[in-house]
């Protein structure tokens, strides 16, 4: 695992960007042992060099780009979930691009207004890719998040908040995530960051 040390916002290296070459550069960037996730990041790279600047666009369809965040304890012990308001189930926090193509500044941005936690640092490269229909809601019809997604890391004695959009924040061992939800990218984005976590702590950011 290629990882650097952890960054937080304002850090340069997260600075937003309008320019789609960023977005192919984080997902180019991800490491992963799945050969499905290979198969939809090539989907993802063939629409962005489609709709280039736009797939940062929540009104690009059939889908748009979105980062989310698997938040950890400073212990690596446990991963945070919030209780989905709209969607009514368990989810790691996550959002829009809303037209920044820098998204693991994205996935932190997203992390800390539903989680309310401040100091928390994101790891680099992103160590999952999933596609996944959102159904129809309200104005909105049914739309794939092409979500790009990346470890990040809570400072000790961390404070929970949330925000509007989660009914509940909780954290959780992997054993309690899969008694929450069977949903099959959840659990597998719980196993890949942990791992990558626990190869940065041991010495595999070298």
């Amino acid at each position: 695992m290629n990882s650097q040390t952890p960054l937080t916002q304002g850090h340069p290296d997260l600075a937003s960007s309008q320019d789609p070459a960023q977005s192919r550069l984080r997902i180019e960037q991800a490491i992963w042992n799945d050969s499905e996730r290979d198969s939809e990041r090539e989907q993802i790279l063939s629409l962005l060099t489609e709709h280039g600047v736009a797939l940062a666009d929540r009104t690009t369809m059939p889908g748009h780009l979105t980062g989310s965040a698997l938040v950890v304890n400073n212990a690596g012990t446990h991963v945070l979930l919030l209780f989905h308001s709209k969607l009514q189930r368990w989810l790691q926090p996550g959002g829009h691009a809303d037209g920044d193509h820098e998204l693991a500044a994205v996935a932190l941005r997203e992390a800390t207004e539903e989680t309310g936690i401040e100091g928390l640092a994101v790891l680099l490269p992103a160590v999952d890719v999933d596609i996944h229909r959102i159904p129809a809601l309200g104005d909105m019809d049914s739309h794939l998040h092409l979500d790009l997604r990346f470890v990040v890391l809570a400072p000790e004695g961390a404070t929970v908040s949330g925000n509007h959009e989660s009914e509940a924040l909780r954290w959780v061992t992997p054993q309690e995530l899969a008694e929450l939800t069977d949903e099959p990218g959840l659990v597998r984005l719980c196993t890949a960051g942990l791992e990558a976590l626990e190869q940065y702590r041991g010495g595999g950011q070298a």
